[in-house]
């Protein structure tokens, strides 16, 4: 069993990107990203569109949680790992993009079809949607056909559009959060050594202040899983 259930989300544990990246190949399904804050959230929608795809560790408090249940788990950034799956896939698989602004959307596609140029893109658009964009983005899906469609909104709203755009055309969803701003320029990621150190979350908090709400999510799930393990032990 390569999964656990935490807090009720089965998050799946990998060993490398690798190993992701095989697991996926002719996967029909929502890639989730993982990390303290979402797993800490009771949103029952949320735990189902989790658990009936993919959710991978992309946060340490993740791969903590993995590693404490006995699993062999790496961490996967998920704003790294789509462009994995462009460098494995570009030359079978037909590609569709949404999120972001106008501006950004483009300036992602143009970078990616400059350093890909085999890639077959066969759509893109932003992602600011409303009911009548939703019904247009599903007819170009089911005429255009794409194999992987990226889809950055931020959570839990990507997750929502995701779990209905699959069941109008079944493909490979993934969720990006705000990758296309890092991939375009727009934003940065934390630099190397924060990265080397999991110290990503505390460089996004002196970058943004704003996100001490969020970064909390990642006590409250430390004292969770400490929880857990104390009463696991006592119950031995």
């Amino acid at each position: 069993m390569n999964y656990q259930i935490i807090n009720n989300y089965k998050i799946n544990a990998f060993a490398s990107k690798d190993i992701f990246l095989n697991h996926i190949a002719d996967s029909k399904k929502i890639l989730v990203a993982m990390n303290a804050e979402k797993i800490i959230k009771n949103d029952e929608k949320l735990k189902s569109i989790v658990n009936q795809n993919i959710g991978y560790p992309d946060g340490f408090g993740a791969v903590m949680a993995l590693k404490s249940r006995g699993l062999d788990a790496v961490k996967i950034p998920g704003s790294e790992f789509w462009l994995d799956i462009i460098k494995k896939f570009k030359h079978t698989k037909k590609f569709y993009f949404v999120g972001s602004t106008d501006e950004v959307i483009c300036a992602t596609v143009k970078k990616i079809q400059n350093e890909h140029p085999e890639i077959e893109i066969v759509g893109y658009q932003n992602g600011f949607l409303d009911d009548s964009d939703k019904k247009i983005l599903e007819k170009n899906l089911q005429r255009l056909k794409p194999d992987i469609i990226f889809v950055a909104q931020g959570s839990p709203r990507q997750e929502l559009l995701m779990d209905e755009l699959i069941k109008k055309h079944p493909a490979l969803y993934m969720g990006l959060g705000g990758s296309f701003d890092i991939y375009g320029g727009s934003k940065k990621r934390a630099p190397i050594l924060f990265l080397k150190l999991e110290l990503e979350w505390f460089y996004r908090l002196l970058k943004e202040p704003t996100r001490i709400g969020r970064q909390l999510a990642l006590f409250k799930f430390l004292v969770y899983i400490g929880k857990c393990r104390f009463l696991k032990n006592r119950a031995a």
